[in-house]
C-alpha cells in the first residue's frame, strides 16, 4: 500500500488534557480520578466485583462534585418561577390558574425552544475545549446568543397573542385573559433565556460550576424580596409578578456575564466580542434545531397535558391540581438536569444522537403518553389523574428505550469517532473534504479510505 495512504502516527492517540493554564482544582480532581480509575480497571490482581465497587465509588464522588452545583443552578431557576406562582396564588384562584397556565404552558413553550436550541453550545463547546480550541468557546457562546435572540422575536408574537391562542385551543375566556396578562410581563424573560442558556453551557464545558451556583442562590434571594414587595406592598397584580420574574432573570444574566468578563478562569475562552459570531449561523441553526427538537419536545409534552387539563370540567381546579403535580415533578427534573450536565450534558447530545432521540420522544410522548392520558381523562372520567397517568406512561416508555440503546451502544467506537473529530479540529488529518448535511459533518480523507480497506465504516460525526 502506498505510504501516503497511512494515517498520521498520532491519530490513534487520545486528545491531551487541557494545558496547565486552563487547569483548576476541579480539573485536577478529574485528572486524578481518571488516573485512579485507569489503575484499578487495569489491575488483574483485583477481583472483578472489587474493581467495580471501587471504581463506582470514585465515579460517584466525581459526579456529585460536578452535579451538586449544577443541581443548585437548575433548582434555583425553577424556584424563581415556582415562588412567582405561589405569590400569584395569594391574589386568588383565577390568578393562580392564570400563573399556572402561564408557567407550565406558555413559559414552558419558550423554555423548551430556548433550552433546546442552546444545547448546541453544549456539544460544540465540549468538543472545542477538549481539542484545546479555547477561543472558539466564546465564539460559540456569542453565535448562540445571536441565533436565540432572533428566534425570541418570533416567540414574542406567541406571548402577545397568548389570550387569543388559548381561547382558540379551548380554554375559558377568564383563564385565557389572566394567562395573557401574566405572560405579557414575561416577554423580557425570553431574551434573558437567549443569554442564560448559552452562558450555562459555556461555563459547564470548562467545569466551572460553583460560581454559577453562588450567583443563582443570590439572585433567588433577590427575587423573593422583589416578589414579596410586588404582591403585598405595591399590589400590581399578575403583571407585576411576572415582570419581577423577568427582572430577576436579567439580574442573573448580568452577574453571569460579569463573572465571565472579569474572571481569570475564562481569560482564554472569552476574548471579547467578535464578528465571527455572525458567521455560519445557518449551519449552527441546523445543529441547534436537531438538539432543540429533542429537548423542546420533552418540555412541550407537559404543555399539551396542561392544555388538556384546562378542557376538563372545573378547569380552575384541574389546572391547580396538575400544577402542583408538575411542580413536584419539576423538582426531580431539575435534579436530573444537574446530573445530566455533570455527565457532559447527556450521552445522547454528547454523541450527536439528537435526531434519534427526537424520534423516540415523539413516539413515546405524543403517540403513547398524550393519547393515553386523554383517553383516561375524558373517556374514563379520571380527570387530571388520568392525564397525569398518561404523562407517566410516556415517560416510562421513553426511559426504557433510551436505557436499552445506551446499553447496546459500542462505546469504543464512539470514543474513536471523538478522536477522529479531535484530529480534524487540530488539522492532523490530511486532504480534508467537508460537507454538511442534516446537521452531520462527514469527513473524507486518505486516512478514512485507508481504514475503509480494513472494513471500518466511514465515520459520521455530529458537531
Amino acid at each position: 500500500m502506498a505510504a501516503d495512504h497511512h494515517p498520521p502516527s498520532d491519530l490513534h492517540t487520545p486528545p491531551p488534557p487541557p494545558s496547565p493554564a486552563r487547569s483548576s482544582s476541579l480539573g485536577e480532581s478529574h485528572a486524578e480520578a481518571s488516573d485512579q480509575l485507569e489503575s484499578k480497571l487495569s489491575d488483574p490482581a483485583l477481583p472483578l466485583l472489587k474493581r467495580l465497587s471501587s471504581c463506582s465509588g470514585i465515579e460517584l464522588k466525581l459526579l456529585f462534585h460536578l452535579a451538586g452545583p449544577c443541581i443548585v443552578v437548575y433548582v434555583t431557576g425553577f424556584m424563581m418561577s415556582m415562588f412567582t406562582q405561589i405569590f400569584s396564588g395569594h391574589l386568588g384562584n383565577l390568578e393562580l390558574a392564570g400563573a399556572s397556565l402561564g408557567n407550565n404552558g406558555i413559559q414552558l413553550f419558550a423554555f423548551g425552544i430556548m433550552w433546546g436550541l442552546g444545547s448546541a453550545v453544549e456539544t460544540l463547546c465540549g468538543q472545542a475545549y477538549g481539542a484545546q480550541k479555547y477561543e472558539m468557546l466564546g465564539i460559540y457562546l456569542q453565535r448562540s446568543f445571536v441565533l436565540l435572540s432572533l428566534v425570541g422575536l418570533g416567540i414574542v408574537a406567541v406571548y402577545s397573542f397568548a389570550k387569543q391562542i388559548l381561547m382558540f385551543l379551548g380554554q375559558s375566556e377568564e383563564i385565557a385573559s389572566a394567562t395573557g396578562l401574566y405572560v405579557y410581563g414575561l416577554i423580557p424573560q425570553i431574551f434573558a433565556y437567549a443569554a442564560n442558556f448559552p452562558i450555562q453551557k459555556f461555563l459547564q464545558a470548562q467545569s466551572i460550576v460553583m460560581p454559577n451556583a453562588y450567583i443563582s442562590v443570590a439572585v433567588l434571594m433577590v427575587h423573593l424580596g422583589m416578589s414579596w414587595v410586588v404582591a403585598y406592598k405595591l399590589g400590581v397584580g399578575l403583571l407585576g409578578a411576572s415582570l419581577a420574574l423577568s427582572l430577576s432573570w436579567w439580574v442573573l444574566v448580568g452577574l453571569q456575564f460579569w463573572y465571565i468578563v472579569r474572571s481569570e478562569t475564562c481569560r482564554d475562552t472569552w476574548t471579547g466580542f467578535s464578528v465571527q459570531a455572525f458567521h455560519g449561523l445557518w449551519d449552527f441553526f441546523k445543529l441547534s434545531v436537531a438538539s432543540g427538537v429533542m429537548l423542546a419536545l420533552e418540555q412541550w409534552y407537559l404543555d399539551v397535558l396542561v392544555l388538556l387539563a384546562g378542557m376538563l370540567e372545573n378547569p380552575e381546579l384541574s389546572l391547580d391540581s396538575l400544577s402542583i403535580c408538575a411542580t413536584l415533578m419539576g423538582w426531580f427534573f431539575m435534579i436530573s438536569m444537574g446530573f445530566n450536565a455533570a455527565a457532559s450534558a447527556g450521552v445522547a447530545v454528547g454523541c450527536g444522537w439528537q435526531a434519534f432521540v427526537a424520534y423516540v420522544n415523539v413516539i413515546c410522548y405524543y403517540v403513547v403518553g398524550v393519547p393515553f392520558g386523554a383517553l383516561l381523562g375524558f373517556h374514563f372520567k379520571m380527570g387530571a389523574k388520568g392525564i397525569w397517568t398518561g404523562l407517566l406512561s410516556g415517560t416510562i416508555c421513553q426511559t426504557v428505550i433510551l436505557v436499552w440503546v445506551t446499553y447496546r451502544t459500542d462505546w469504543k467506537k464512539e470514543v474513536s469517532l471523538y478522536n477522529l473529530l479531535y484530529h480534524y479540529i487540530t488539522r492532523k488529518l490530511p486532504a480534508i473534504e467537508i460537507f454538511i448535511s442534516s446537521s452531520t459533518l462527514h469527513i473524507h480523507s486518505k486516512y478514512i479510505h485507508y481504514k475503509k480497506e480494513e472494513n471500518t465504516t466511514l465515520a459520521t460525526i455530529f458537531i
